[in-house]
């Protein structure tokens, strides 16, 4: 009982439920956000592209 009125009648136990909380939620964030862009289908490269263009702009002046 005294572990749980330390956790939430002083200020580093207040302090250590904000730092635990903003952990959780940054964790369900993250989660989130990673699983939504391994969702995604690959983009193309610009440069990639970009240098195909160049390579076929210089074959077709030889």
């Amino acid at each position: 009982m005294k572990l749980l009125n330390d956790l939430l009648h002083t200020d580093y136990g207040l302090m250590s439920i904000i730092v635990i909380t903003i952990t959780l939620g940054m964790a369900v964030f993250f989660i989130r956000m990673f699983l939504v862009k391994m969702s995604e289908p690959p983009k193309p490269n610009p440069a990639k592209a970009a240098l195909a263009a160049r390579k076929q702009s210089q074959a077709s002046a030889h």
